[in-house]
Order: structure tokens, then sequence, then C-alpha cells
């Protein structure tokens, strides 16, 4: 039997160096990962800025910096900029497949030259077969994985969860080798595609970081709302705006465990 949204308990981190901002401290708040969680459930906690990674949902809690914004985009009004325009002619030749996992040879040997090429200064480096295999399972049984093909040569990975009002992106990986194509902007794409034929209203990014250059993309697909102060609210560029992160605590647990 799965608990209702005010029965789920949470757990708090220990303060780690943040991996977005430098000089930063972050603290990283956890659903009990012994909860069960029903697509509801997982939804409901998805419209209050949490995301997966794994076998756990989580998201940002840090006590002097509430930078990391939960952030969506609205499927049905999206418009396509001519940049965008372009990236979608340029991979109309990708054959696109969905599999049940992406635990074979084939796609992790993607993912470690990406890693190795793209983020060998980032927190997955250097790649691993079980940090990779752990991270990127379907661990709450709603993953779908998303593979775009070359021909016969695999040159991009999307994996997305279906939650009950949209599709949550988790993460993507790519032939860094094939910068003309933009094969990440691609994958977002397709995200898009698939949320619109499936009816669903949102893809969610994950969190945005004002001035981060490794979120800055997120911007680029309008309309793009964000999770300010306990609620969705369209993103303006001209502010600099940041979730109440107590407010969605409360929400959960008034009485939540603080043990990391």
């Amino acid at each position: 039997m799965t608990a209702s949204l005010r029965e789920i308990k949470v757990y708090t981190t220990f303060p780690h160096r943040c991996s977005y901002l430098e000089g930063e401290e972050a603290t990283t708040l956890f659903v009990d990962p012994r909860q069960k969680l029903s697509p509801e459930l997982y939804t409901q906690l998805s419209l209050l800025g949490f995301r997966r990674s794994g076998d756990h949902v989580y998201r940002p809690h840090c006590a002097r910096c509430n930078a990391c914004i939960a952030s969506r985009v609205r499927v049905n009004e999206f418009q396509p900029s001519r940049t965008q325009q372009r990236v979608s002619r340029r991979n109309a030749d990708l054959r696109i497949e969905q599999s049940d996992s992406i635990l074979d040879d084939e796609a992790y040997n993607l993912y470690r030259y990406y890693i190795e090429t793209r983020h060998s200064d980032g927190d997955m480096y250097p790649p691993e077969r079980e940090q990779y295999e752990s991270f990127l399972n379907d661990g709450l049984g709603c993953a779908i994985y998303y593979r775009l093909y070359q021909g016969n040569r695999l040159v991009a990975v999307t994996v997305a969860d279906k939650m009950l009002d949209g599709l949550a992106a988790i993460y993507s990986f790519f032939d860094p080798d094939q910068p003309r194509r933009s094969l990440g902007t691609e994958a977002i794409l397709l995200q898009i595609r698939e949320a619109q034929r499936m009816s669903l209203p949102f893809v969610y990014l994950g969190y945005w970081i004002d001035g981060c250059r490794k979120m800055a993309y997120k911007s680029r697909f309008n309309p793009l709302e964000l999770f300010v102060d306990g609620q969705w609210q369209q993103h303006k560029t001209e502010q600099s705006i940041a979730p109440d992160t107590d407010a969605v605590v409360s929400l959960l647990d008034p009485q939540r465990d603080t043990t990391p």
C-alpha cells in the first residue's frame, strides 16, 4: 500500500560541494528510498520540484542558496525557434527506437565516450559501468529509453520518465564528434514531440540556474515555467527568482527526520 503525500518521509544529506556554483555548499532532500511511489505520488512530488536519479527522488534544500529552480516546458504552446527548426531538419535522417533498457555495451560505450569527452571535469568522471547502470535504471518502472541511430550507428540516447502530466527528462548523452547536429537540443525536441503525441502537457527539464552556462540551454525552450514560491510561474528572463524550499518541505512532512 502506497502512502499519501503527507505521509512520505524525507531525509537531508550533509552539506557537500555544489556541482554548479563554485564556492557554494549543497544540501539535498531525499524521499525515503524504501517508500513505494505510485505514479500519482511521483507526479505530485514532481509538481513540488522533485526529480529522479536512479532509485532516488530528490530536490535541492540548501541553507544559503535557492539558485536551483525546477523547470518545465508547456508543450502544447511550444513553438520551435528558427535554430531549433534547423536542428530538427539536420536530424531528420536519424532513426528513433525505444528500448526497455540501456544496459548493453552499445549504449554504455557511447555514454563513456560522451563523459570522457564532454564532462571530464564533472562528478561523473571517470565513467564507471556500475554508476551508469545505477543512475539510469528504471527505478520507478516508468522510464522510456529513446535511441537515435544514424544508419546502424547509435549517436544519441535520451531517457525520460512518463508521469501523469508529462515527461521528465532524466538524462541524455550523445556522440560529441557531431556538434553540428546539436544532439542535446534534438533530444529535448524529441521529448517535446513525444509528450505532444501522448497528449501530456509538460516536459520537465530538471533544475535551472540563472547565469549558469551549463543550464542556459533550458531557457531556449519556451514557454518555460519555473517553480517559484510554491507555484509554477512563467519564466521572465529579466528577473532572477528562487523557490521557497521550506514551504515545499512543510507540505511533505513537518516532522521530517533529517538523519542523513
